[in-house]
């Protein structure tokens, strides 16, 4: 009988060398194996599909419903051992598009203790992803489709999927890289362009790269450098760091100053936590900041700055997100174009379960979007803006740059 980790490599490379021909000939079993690969928003079901295919495959005699040994009887088994000791490794080696943690500790599937039947509602979203997975199962356990070819079918899509993913990626960089033959951006055009990322929805990771992308850009010119980043969800107990973003002088591995991310109001409650946390803390660090993308209550400004005293020195602090990196691209003017790279290479690197690939995708399409337009706008002499406007409000001082930039945006 062949292990686990064999079954799935020996699948790899079967699919590898054709993944855009289909194993499955049923068209609905595929289609319902498709959307359950490509759902971005819910990475559990492809990997809780995966462990059940794994486990029939691996035994014949279990069934595929009953990945959990709190069932009983012969034909249960770990879904979650499958998933943690063999899946994860072999998504990490493969490079494939699935969440880094396994699918049964995710609140929808922790707390299961009977078989996945297609009458169990699994509450999570969308719910498609959970409805196709357990008629997918239930297909399995009734022999109406192969759990090898399920698993095979699987791995393919998702090889197809990381490689479009790739594809995509590799564009969007070469786009980048053509628009820069132009005029640079202007720093207030990169702090709109990063305020409105922030404003997109699942945006919380991305006030941690664009701090750590500003340190490692100035790092030169400040004599400090940003420790590499913790997973985006490693807890602050778990790692033992301070913060989101820690701050050390060259040459010193002591952080000196740590940086907490909110994309919330910072409370007076959240000042007591990161005051005990810095109390604790062995060296005493010298700066711990709050960058929130919320309003700053007064009060909680003015709490945190009468912890400096209490704290023998430590200075902690509320700051605007936007307003920190207007400051930080104004002050490092000259570097405003590598901050900008450096922000986008931090937001591609990152794992889909941290950053999703819209989000990562939209960056680069706004960057390209802007720097053609910012080209554009100082190319278009002000004569065929007028003439272009002619049946539109008449030009004044005031309102000729809201009408170019309007025109240009209906011209792209």
């Amino acid at each position: 009988m062949s292990s686990p980790g064999d079954i799935l490599n020996d699948l790899y490379r079967k699919v590898s060398s054709a993944p855009d021909e289909a194993v499955i000939g049923d068209a609905t079993v595929l289609e319902r194996i498709e959307y359950v690969c490509r759902c971005l928003s819910n990475r559990a079901g492809v990997r809780l599909l995966m462990a059940c295919m794994l486990g029939k495959i691996h035994r014949q005699e279990c069934d595929p419903r009953q990945p959990y040994i709190e069932i009983g009887g012969d034909e249960s088994f770990s879904g979650r051992t499958l998933d943690e000791r063999y899946i994860a490794n072999f998504i990490t080696t493969n490079h494939l598009p699935c969440n880094s943690t396994t699918a049964f500790l995710t609140p929808a599937l922790r707390n299961i203790d009977r078989p996945l039947t297609t009458d169990v509602v699994i509450v999570g979203r969308p719910p498609r992803v959970y409805s196709d997975t357990l008629q997918i199962l239930d297909d399995v356990a009734n022999s109406r489709v192969a759990a090898e070819d399920v698993l095979a079918d699987t791995i393919r899509l998702l090889i197809l999927v990381r490689e479009e993913k790739k594809a995509r990626m590799a564009t969007l960089v070469a786009g980048i890289e053509e628009s820069k033959g132009g005029l640079p951006l202007s720093s207030e055009c990169i702090v709109n362009l990063i305020g409105q990322h922030f404003a997109c929805k699942h945006a919380s990771r991305l006030p941690v790269l664009a701090v750590a992308a500003a340190y490692n850009t100035a790092s030169a010119c400040i004599g400090e450098f940003a420790k590499p980043l913790h997973a985006h969800n490693a807890a602050d107990g778990q790692t033992g760091a301070l913060g989101d973003v820690e701050i050390c002088l060259q040459n010193d591995e002591n952080v000196v100053t740590s940086y907490e991310m909110k994309m919330k109001r910072v409370t007076i409650e959240d000042i007591d936590r990161a005051v005990a946390k810095i109390a604790s803390h062995n060296p005493s660090i010298d700066n711990y900041v709050f960058i929130t993308t919320d309003t700053i209550d007064i009060e909680v400004s003015e709490y945190a700055a009468s912890m400096y005293e209490k704290l023998s020195g430590t200075e902690v602090v509320v700051l605007d997100c936007v307003g920190f990196l207007r400051h930080f691209l104004h002050f490092f003017h000259r570097l405003r174009i590598e901050f900008l790279d450096a922000y986008q290479m931090l937001v591609l690197g990152e794992p889909d379960s941290a950053v999703r690939q819209p989000l990562k995708e939209a960056s680069f399409r706004c960057a390209k979007w802007l720097s053609r337009m910012n080209r554009a706008y100082y190319a278009l002499p002000w004569r065929d803006v007028r003439r272009l406007a002619c049946k539109q409000q008449a030009p004044t001082s005031e309102n000729r740059h809201t009408m170019k930039v309007k025109l240009l945006w209906i011209a792209a």
